[in-house]
């Protein structure tokens, strides 16, 4: 089914569903490049610290960025108000198939005719998402990984998306300091993701199996990588229950996959230490 494109989109805002620590990011980068941003969130405190992180760091993107201008960032409670007019509405909420369905039924009756709605899920198709959706012509994956330091962006189908919204959001996205990448089939994992999920999973497999630590392998993973950071301060970075979810995701297509990983992460999941977000994970943050 054809598509018509939003158009006026440097006049119009985006709008980010989920204020976490990937959603915030998102709303940063949309920001960076002079948009009207708007996160919604149920949650009060997640919508301020959200606000709060795109505001304090939004001077230092868009001075690193020659051209770049700020644009504005806000925190909504109401879904209408929050994608009123809105030219992308981006999805990042946790990965739980179920609720993104919801949120994407709701969406697609909300948003205006022309407005592009895209998941960043970081494991699930879109295709698994559009059950109550009417227009699935206009959605498809945009999958972010950690902006403003990694800004690469997958862009995948639902199987039904117009390729002409493929080809609008490869022309627009640069202009907010992304790099839209397309996956020219279905692919668990989209690009890049697939390449990472072997090195998170063979990393906390060297871990379960007692080879080494955490600590170490970050250490030698830096040494020849050049990298600034390892797997598992990686992997504390995006926390370890959303890292859970995916692996979960990943071998429930692939009953194959080792257990050991899976059940490490269950370690620290099971006692709440998700990470940065919540002060422990792998490593130890002073908040």
């Amino acid at each position: 089914m054809t598509f018509q494109l939003p158009q006026d989109v440097q006049s119009r805002p985006v709008t980010v569903i989920g204020g976490g620590t990937l959603g915030r990011r998102i709303a940063l980068m949309f920001a960076s490049g002079g948009a009207d941003t708007r996160v919604y969130d149920l949650s009060e405190q997640v919508r301020s610290d959200a606000v709060a992180y795109v505001e304090q760091t939004l001077p230092e993107v868009v001075a690193s960025r020659q051209g770049a201008v700020a644009g504005t960032v806000r925190g909504d409670d109401d879904l209408t108000t929050a994608v009123d007019g809105a030219w992308l509405v981006v999805e990042a909420i946790p990965e739980r198939l179920e609720l993104k369905t919801t949120v994407f039924g709701q969406l697609d009756r909300a948003v205006a005719a022309d407005t592009i709605l895209a998941s960043n899920s970081s494991s699930y198709a879109s295709r698994l998402m559009i059950d109550e959706v009417e227009h699935p012509e206009r959605v498809l994956n945009m999958h972010f990984y950690m902006p403003p330091r990694q800004n690469a962006v997958d862009l995948m189908s639902d199987g039904q998306t117009d390729p002409a919204v493929l080809a609008f959001l490869q022309e627009q996205l640069p202009r907010y300091g992304v790099f839209p990448f397309v996956a020219h089939r279905e692919s668990t994992g989209f690009i890049f993701n697939r390449i990472w999920a072997a090195i998170k999973r063979e990393s906390l497999a060297v871990v379960a199996d007692g080879v080494s630590t955490p600590e170490d392998v970050d250490a030698m993973f830096q040494v020849n990588s050049g990298a600034p950071a390892g797997p598992f301060r990686m992997m504390d970075q995006v926390g370890l229950d959303v890292v859970l979810d995916i692996e979960d995701h990943y071998a429930a297509e692939d009953p194959h996959l080792p257990e050991g990983p899976r059940k490490l992460l269950h370690e620290y999941v099971d006692a709440g230490h998700l990470g940065v977000k919540t002060g422990r994970g792998f490593y130890t943050y002073d908040h």
